[in-house]
């Protein structure tokens, strides 16, 4: 029997780059089974050690989340459909609690909300609620600038910023709040300058601070709608975590590639964040926008889908995304909806939460910082910085430099006298080198290469470093001349 499995594009490298396949089998372990036979390096990134599906990789049978069925010895048939829905990282009219007595429209704001002010499902009542809600933002990068270009235009009277962050020439691809004028500026001002300059009439907030389990209660507590906009797990869940404990709903998205995810979470109404995801993934295992790449137009999109369940869950008007997880696939240009439930044994807001403060998120999602250790002997650096790597080069005595980046990141700049061996190829091509040769390793930052580093120990080579900070720190401290990405 045949049916088909769709896959997500953080593993569709792993299977010959196709989106789905057909896979045969009477259970969705059996199919999972038929999988990872056909495609053994899927095995790592669904299962852990003890042979059990990874807690942040959700299985779904048409729309239904298998662990609400029979698990993965649902059932399956002909023609059903499969989507595994890693994390990248109700449905019912909830309205959030607010008050907007005393809220009054000057004569220009009436002029300038007049589209929304006959609309019957907004009026003079509901842009009332605009003005008097408190909407924060966690980033000022790709979702974050959609959201607060329409969010201010809509004109939510209150908007709060949080980043640390400043505009980078690889921002403007896609946070359109940003402009080339603004590079080198802080995110928070550049994003306070435009969101000022569409409606003079709100009040913008600026948090320029990472976000930490020490400020995130206080910060989220002023506002009504938290609105997540982060591109790592350990912010998220404690965005989700802070939201649960202060009853905020929080309007969720995320991006990568071609591919993007919304929804609604609000455990008083519907599922939280952990109900889908209960833990993260393992550092370096799904790999971020920095590395994986997004489409610039991508989390205007999700951004805008965002921004939109917001302004309903202010105006308490039509369905939200609450108990619904919604996928978007621009290559496709298709839209799928996957039910999501609350999980009466979620550790934060099911039937016996355990969770009652906020933890080290850090520490969470396995992000240790690693304790300074000298490297006493020759044999035990594990690292080379690209300014060791030039000396060695000039001298005449250079390693042997593999780049594990895909293809067409090589296209855009290389090391002089590096061969390509891509990352997902290491495996099957390592007998291609020499395992007592002095090899480098490097990528875009240092994460892939150190995975790569890793691997190629545990298969026998005796001499393998890694480039600190990649390429890209080897166009900052060698080549200035380098295209940066």
């Amino acid at each position: 029997m045949g049916l088909r499995v769709l896959l997500p594009t953080a593993l569709r490298h792993l299977v010959g780059n196709e989106e789905e396949v057909q896979l045969s089998g009477g259970t969705v372990a059996e199919v999972m089974g038929d999988l990872v036979a056909k495609f053994p390096e899927l095995r790592k990134h669904l299962y852990n050690a003890e042979g059990k599906l990874r807690n942040f990789v959700n299985v779904y049978v048409n729309d239904e989340d298998v662990r609400y069925l029979q698990d993965e010895k649902t059932p399956v048939k002909e023609n059903d459909v499969v989507s595994i829905v890693p994390s990248i990282a109700g449905g019912s009219i909830a309205a959030i609690e607010q008050t907007f007595a005393g809220v009054e429209l000057s004569n220009e704001e009436v002029a300038r909300y007049s589209r929304h002010l006959i609309m019957p499902e907004v009026g003079m009542e509901g842009q009332k609620k605009l003005k008097a809600a408190k909407v924060l933002l966690i980033g000022t990068g790709g979702l974050g600038a959609p959201l607060g270009l329409y969010l201010s235009a809509a004109g939510i009277g209150r908007i709060g910023l949080v980043d640390f962050d400043v505009v980078d020439f690889s921002n403007l691809q896609r946070q359109v709040i940003h402009s080339t004028q603004d590079v080198g500026r802080p995110k928070l001002l550049s994003a306070k300058d435009k969101i000022l300059g569409i409606n003079p009439h709100i009040q913008v907030d600026t948090y320029e601070t990472m976000l930490r389990s020490d400020n995130a209660m206080e910060i989220i507590r002023e506002y009504d709608v938290v609105i997540d906009g982060t591109d790592n797990f350990q912010t998220r869940y404690l965005v989700n975590d802070a939201c649960v404990l202060l009853g905020k709903p929080n309007v969720y998205g995320s991006i990568f590639r071609f591919e993007g995810q919304a929804s609604v979470f609000y455990a008083k109404e519907g599922p939280c964040y952990r109900c889908l995801y209960p833990e993260p993934p393992p550092p370096g295992l799904v790999p971020s926008c920095a590395e994986g790449g997004v489409l610039g137009i991508l989390p205007g999109t999700i951004g805008l889908v965002q921004a939109t369940e917001a302004v309903k869950l202010i105006l308490g008007r039509g369905r939200t995304l609450i108990g619904r997880l919604l996928l978007y696939d621009a290559l496709e240009m298709k839209f799928r909806e996957l039910k999501l439930r609350k999980n009466s044994s979620c550790p934060l807001c099911g039937e016996n939460p355990s969770i009652k403060a906020l933890i080290d998120y850090d520490q969470f999602c396995g992000i240790t910082p690693p304790a300074p250790v000298a490297a006493t002997h020759k044999e035990e650096a594990v690292d080379m910085t690209p300014e060791e790597l030039k000396a060695r080069i000039d001298g005449g005595t250079a390693p042997l430099i593999v780049d594990v980046r895909e293809p067409h990141e090589f296209d855009i700049c290389r090391i002089p006298n590096s061969i390509l061996i891509p990352l997902g190829q290491i495996p099957a091509r390592m007998n291609e080198l020499d395992k007592n040769a002095e090899i480098v390793v490097h990528c875009k930052m240092g994460g892939r290469s150190a995975k790569a580093a890793d691997l190629m120990r545990k298969s026998g080579f005796t001499n393998v470093l890694n480039l600190t900070g990649g390429i890209l720190r080897w166009a900052d401290k060698v080549d200035p001349r380098m295209p940066k990405y």
